[in-house]
């Protein structure tokens, strides 16, 4: 075997990953003198007492050596006579799982250790379902840390039993079970004369004789579009990475979503033109017509290839923060990048029993099965079809973290059941006949701010100046539209979709919207931003929380401070303050004319 093994070490918090990886390093003489004499050097004032720590191989921020564990992932280059090798020694910790999942969606293989005093720990399955969940099928226990069990058959065999227990239910190719101590290297590269009762291969042999090799379940040419190349009028080439298949100058490609059909005239591999490219290669398509293609586009051939807007998903949610149903995330899925949305979150999973169970919310850490609506349709599939459109990130669209991870079971047909019906009466004609450009003017600020006050006397203008309006007030638009919605956090998710679904139909009718809502969280204005579009105007009335609780028109904060209002803005309930609000007004500060004249004038009407 020489072709490349990518592979990831994961499992529990010190059960031995990095001491792991560093001993087969050191073994097999795969390091250079000065990195032998380092190690011999760092060890001396390590936590062995002189002995060799083969973990500070792997080891190498400051953090990890100061308290003993892995915090980022740590990639390694080796070879060996049979194989060349890249492996991602990821943490242990639960605090950095989304670190693991980084490190598990590159490999082909994943070795998980199980310390052998301890068995398997909720951590080690949970690894081990978030490897299933990225598309790894060759998995390896190493069952770590035997010289602390005294090398004992029966310890050994009944985490075997568990283990295999554990991955019945997976779709997996392979499953070694090998017993080792990182520590002492029994069994790393070389067998061990303390288990003389083991007859398998030894860690490294296993890994440099294991076929990852994929079956043939992709079948055709696929490649997504990365970048469109033009450097000069004459030219103008797509690149991107060949994800699967193979391309020859002259052959027919599709074009999605298009569809367009066009025929390749040039390729290039670096700067060099090529005849035929292959999996893997990053190169540059040149076609023989043109065709309007753009980053997240597809170029493929023989491929039963579809879009679609709604999909099931499982997912692993690595946010702070819960996930609620009907939040706005920006979805990546191979190089296209698109606004969507949490429909339903059908339930979670169990990481100790592999049960379903059911879920409202989303935490940290937890692996769920969810409804995902897309703003438009992109090209998709199924992730045990084609992994490179199954799989997706979710990214918060106020911090741009990746919030989630997660592959596409299958695509929502009821959303291929819907068609956007056009009608022979515009937005712009109805814009036209009341001589107005529709907007909507979106009021956002604490309870007692001021935001119904100064969206009610904005509204008066704007009829005094023969303008067509309507204003939704937050609590007018509960007591009907939204009336079967509560306050909790997934409710006022809702509550803000709908307004900003009505505002927009309001706006294609061609009136002046004005909605005065708290809308505390930044993610849900967004939302609304992203809903309504260019017609958005956002504006923040910043009047402080000491003037609000001040005014009490309705006596809530009193409630409230009393516990009787559960989930109040400002008091049990953070406000998000708005960043780039198109105007800000303190009610405290300005004057009502003066706070009208001034949303006026943004108006330039």
């Amino acid at each position: 075997m020489n072709d490349l093994l990518k592979f990831i070490t994961c499992g529990s918090v010190d059960d031995g990953k990095s001491t792991l990886i560093g001993h087969m390093l050191y073994d097999a003489k795969l390091l250079f003198a000065d990195q032998e004499n380092s190690l011999i050097l760092d060890s001396k004032v390590g936590s062995r007492g002189g002995e060799i720590d083969y973990s500070l191989l792997l080891d190498g921020l400051m953090a990890e050596r100061e308290q003993g564990i892995t915090i980022d992932v740590a990639y390694r280059y080796f070879n060996t006579e049979n194989r060349s090798f890249i492996v991602a020694d990821t943490p242990g910790h639960e605090e950095y799982t989304r670190n693991m999942a980084v490190g598990a969606s590159f490999a082909d293989l994943a070795i998980i250790l199980v310390d052998a005093s301890k068995g398997l720990l909720t951590q080690t399955r949970r690894h081990a379902r978030i490897c299933a969940l990225m598309g790894i099928r060759h998995f390896v226990f190493a069952v770590n840390k035997m010289d602390l069990v005294s090398y004992e058959k029966d310890v050994f065999s009944k985490i075997e039993i568990d283990i295999k227990r554990l991955m019945v239910e997976f779709s997996i190719d392979s499953l070694g079970i090998l017993p080792v101590s990182a520590t002492e290297g029994d069994n790393v590269t070389k067998y061990s004369n303390n288990m003389l009762w083991y007859k398998g291969k030894t860690l490294l042999n296993y890994l440099e004789n294991i076929d990852v090799s994929k079956k043939n379940i992709e079948d055709g040419f696929l490649m997504p579009v990365q970048r469109v190349c033009r450097p000069n009028a004459d030219f103008r080439g797509f690149q991107g990475q060949i994800m699967q298949g193979e391309l020859h100058v002259d052959d027919e490609v599709c074009v999605y979503p298009s569809k367009e059909i066009a025929r390749v005239s040039k390729l290039f591999l670096m700067d060099k033109e090529v005849n035929e490219a292959f999996e893997g290669q990053a190169i540059t398509v040149s076609l023989d017509k043109e065709v309007d293609i753009s980053r997240g586009c597809i170029l493929a051939s023989g491929n039963n290839i579809t879009s679609s807007r709604l999909f099931r998903a499982d997912l692993l949610w690595m946010d702070d923060d819960a996930l609620i149903e009907g939040r706005n995330y920006l979805v990546k899925i191979g190089t296209k990048s698109v606004p969507a949305t949490v429909l339903k979150i059908h339930n979670k999973i169990d990481v100790n029993t592999g049960e379903k169970k059911i879920a409202g919310k989303g935490y940290k850490n937890e692996i769920l099965s969810c409804d995902i609506s897309l703003s438009e349709k992109v090209v998709v599939d199924s992730f045990d079809n084609c992994q490179c459109l199954g799989r997706f990130i979710l990214i918060d669209r106020i911090t741009n973290m990746t919030s989630a991870c997660g592959v596409i079971e299958y695509s929502l047909r009821r959303a291929d059941n819907l068609t956007w019906q056009n009608m022979d009466v515009t937005r712009e004609t109805r814009a036209g006949q009341k001589n107005q450009e529709p907007k909507t003017l979106w009021f956002t600020g604490l309870s007692g701010s001021g935001k119904s006050t100064v969206a009610n006397a904005v509204e008066k203008r704007l009829v005094s100046l023969g303008k067509h309006t309507m204003l939704l007030d937050g609590d007018n638009v509960r007591m009907g539209l939204n009336r079967n919605l509560g306050f909790t956090e997934t409710d006022r998710v809702e509550n803000i979709r709908r307004i900003a679904e009505v505002a927009k139909l309001m706006n294609d009718a061609g009136l002046i919207v004005l909605v005065s809502v708290i809308s505390p969280f930044s993610s849900d204005r967004a939302n609304a931003r992203e809903i309504i579009g260019e017609d958005f105007v956002e504006i923040y009335v910043s009047t402080p929380l000491e003037v609000c609780e001040a005014r009490d028109v309705k006596g809530l904060y009193e409630k409230a401070r009393k516990g009787e209002i559960p989930n109040f803005t400002g008091v049990s309930s953070k406000y998000e303050v708005p960043k780039d609000a198109e105007m800000e007004i303190d009610t405290s500060k300005i004057s009502l004319e003066d706070a009208v004249e001034s949303i006026i004038q943004r108006l330039e009407i």
